[in-house]
C-alpha cells in the first residue's frame, strides 16, 4: 500500500491510498469519486508518461508521500432545460440515458463483469430495492455477522447510486465487501484478480440478503428474500431395488435446467432437473444403493430464478468446461406442470381468472362467475399486463395478489466464452416500458426483444446462464 497526494486544478487531495496489488483503474475510480473526473478522461503523470489502466505499479516507482499531477475535466451536473421542448435525440448522450429510463452502467474494476451482471439483474426487482432501502446502517439483528451486514449495506448503496446516476458507477465498496465476506472472489493469478463464476456470485449474494433482510411483524426468521425468490419443493425419494420410499421438503432459491443431448428447451431441462438420482446407504440392504428423487414445487415466489447448468468439472483440463448446446427459453414460462397436487389446486382459481381476462381481451366468451371471481372484482387488467401490476407498491391493507404459475421474463444473465472462470458476463434487463437494455459493464445499450431470444446458445456468442422471471398475478 502506497500513500500519495494528487493535485488536480487548484485542489490537492492528500492521503490517498494506492493498493498496488490492484490495477490502476481502481485508483482512477477512487479519484473519480473525489473529483468527478471519469477514469477515461484522467491523465495522471507518472514516471514514463501517462498512467495507463493496466500498467504494472512495480515499474512506475511510485513512493509514499509522492505528489501526482492529474489533468481532466469533471462532468457537469445535469441540469433541466430552462425553456422550450427538447427532443431526446438532441440531448447529450448521458442525458439521453436518463431520459430513456434505464439505470446507469457499472465500471469493470478488473475481471468484475460477473459481479456487474449479477447486480444489474437483481437491481431489476423493485421489491428488493424497497427492502434494502429500509435496511438500517446501524441495526444488526438476528445474529447477523458484521461482514453480512456490511455487504447488505454496500448492496443498498450501490442500488441507490445506480438509480440516481446518469454516469457509470464504480462499485468499489461493494467489491471490497464481497471479497471480505467471500474470499474466493479475491483469488489472484500472477497478481491479477481472476474472473469468477457469476452464478456463484448470485447465489452467495442472495444467501447473504436472505440472512439480513427479515420481515417485520412476522416470525423472527422469516426472510423477505424467501417471499421474493424462495421455492418450496416436496420430493419423493424411492429405491427401486429395496422398495424403500420417503418424502423430503426443502426450500431453494433457483430451479436448475439440466442440459443433455435430449434437452432442447427450458421446459425439458427443468423436468430433468426435478428428477435426479443419488447414491446413499440403504438400511434394508445394508449397503449403498441408487435412489430416485422426484421433486415438485409446493410454493412459488414472486420472482423465479432459473439456472442453466452449463458448466461441469473437466478432470483432464482441471477446470470448469462449458456445454454449448442450444437450449431455447420462453418469454412466458408456465410452471404449472411442475407443481404438487396441493399447489395445483390453489392455482386453479387464479388461472381461471387469468384465462377469462385473456378471453375478454380478445372478445371471446368467458365462463360464468365462479368462486374465483372474487380475485378480479373491479379489475379489467389483462393477463398479458398483470405481471407488471403494482405488487411492489401494494399496501398491507390490500389483499395479497394471487400467483398464477405463469411467469414473464424480466432479466437474463449471459456468458460468452468456454469456461465459467474466463470469458465475459453481461446482464440483459427488461424495463417498465417493455424495452430491453444490455448492461455490458459501463456501456448500456437498447436491444430488441427478438435479440433476447437469440441468447439460447449453440455457439460462442452470449448464451443464457441465469434467467429471472416475474410472476404474473391477478
Amino acid at each position: 500500500m502506497v500513500i500519495v497526494s494528487v493535485k488536480w486544478q487548484k485542489q490537492v487531495f492528500p492521503g490517498i491510498e494506492i493498493d498496488t496489488s490492484q490495477p490502476p483503474i481502481v485508483f482512477k475510480t477512487q479519484l473519480y469519486t473525489l473529483t468527478g473526473v471519469p477514469p477515461e478522461r484522467q491523465k495522471i503523470m507518472v514516471k514514463g508518461g501517462i498512467l495507463k489502466d493496466d500498467a504494472d505499479w512495480s515499474t512506475l516507482a511510485v513512493k509514499d508521500g509522492q505528489k501526482l499531477m492529474m489533468i481532466g475535466t469533471a462532468d457537469e451536473i445535469v441540469r433541466a432545460p430552462e425553456k422550450g421542448p427538447v427532443f431526446v435525440e438532441d440531448l447529450p448522450e448521458e442525458e439521453q440515458a436518463a431520459a430513456l429510463g434505464h439505470s446507469a452502467g457499472l465500471y469493470n474494476l478488473g475481471n468484475t463483469c460477473y459481479m456487474n451482471s449479477t447486480l444489474q439483474c437483481l437491481h431489476s426487482v423493485p421489491e428488493l430495492k424497497s427492502a434494502l432501502l429500509s435496511y438500517s446502517d446501524n441495526v444488526r439483528g438476528n445474529g447477523v455477522d458484521q461482514t453480512s451486514h456490511s455487504l447488505t449495506v454496500a448492496t443498498r448503496n450501490t442500488f441507490g447510486e445506480l438509480d440516481k446516476s446518469v454516469r457509470p458507477v464504480a462499485p468499489l465498496h461493494f467489491l471490497q465487501m464481497l471479497r471480505k465476506k467471500y474470499p474466493q472472489f479475491a483469488q489472484q493469478q500472477n497478481n491479477v484478480y481472476m474472473q469468477q463464476d457469476a452464478e456463484e456470485c448470485w447465489t452467495q449474494l442472495v444467501y447473504t440478503l436472505s440472512q439480513t433482510l427479515t420481515s417485520e411483524g412476522s416470525e423472527p426468521t422469516a426472510s423477505q428474500m424467501k417471499e421474493l425468490f424462495g421455492i418450496d419443493l416436496v420430493s419423493r425419494v424411492h429405491c427401486a431395488e429395496s422398495g424403500e420410499e420417503s418424502s423430503e421438503a426443502e426450500s431453494v432459491y433457483s430451479l436448475k435446467c439440466h442440459i443433455s443431448h435430449e434437452v432442447n428447451h427450458l421446459h425439458e431441462g427443468l423436468k430433468h432437473g426435478l428428477k435426479t438420482e443419488l447414491e446413499k446407504v440403504s438400511p434394508s440392504l445394508g449397503r449403498t444403493a441408487i435412489y430416485t428423487r422426484e421433486s415438485r414445487i409446493n410454493d412459488l415466489p414472486r420472482y423465479l430464478t432459473v439456472q442453466f447448468v452449463r458448466f461441469f468439472w473437466k478432470r483432464e483440463s482441471n477446470q470448469k468446461a462449458k456445454i454449448l448446446r442450444k437450449v431455447d427459453y420462453p418469454l412466458e414460462l408456465d410452471v404449472y406442470d411442475f407443481c404438487s397436487d396441493e399447489l395445483k389446486q390453489k392455482l386453479q382459481a387464479p388461472r381461471q381468472v387469468m384465462r377469462d381476462a385473456e378471453n375478454a381481451k380478445f372478445g371471446l366468451k368467458v365462463q360464468g362467475k365462479t368462486n374465483s371471481s372474487k380475485y378480479n372484482e373491479g379489475s379489467s387488467t389483462s393477463a398479458g399486463e398483470s405481471s407488471s401490476m403494482d405488487i411492489d407498491k401494494a399496501d398491507s391493507s390490500v389483499p395479497k395478489k394471487q400467483i398464477t404459475g405463469v411467469y414473464d421474463l424480466i432479466a437474463v444473465l449471459t456468458h460468452k466464452g468456454r469456461s465459467a472462470d474466463s470469458g465475459h458476463y453481461v446482464g440483459w434487463v427488461k424495463q417498465d416500458d417493455g424495452k430491453w437494455i444490455e448492461f455490458d459493464d459501463d456501456n448500456p445499450s437498447i436491444r430488441k426483444e427478438e435479440e433476447i431470444l437469440k441468447l439460447s446458445g449453440g455457439g460462442d456468442w452470449h448464451m443464457a446462464y441465469i434467467c429471472l422471471y416475474k410472476a404474473r398475478v391477478i
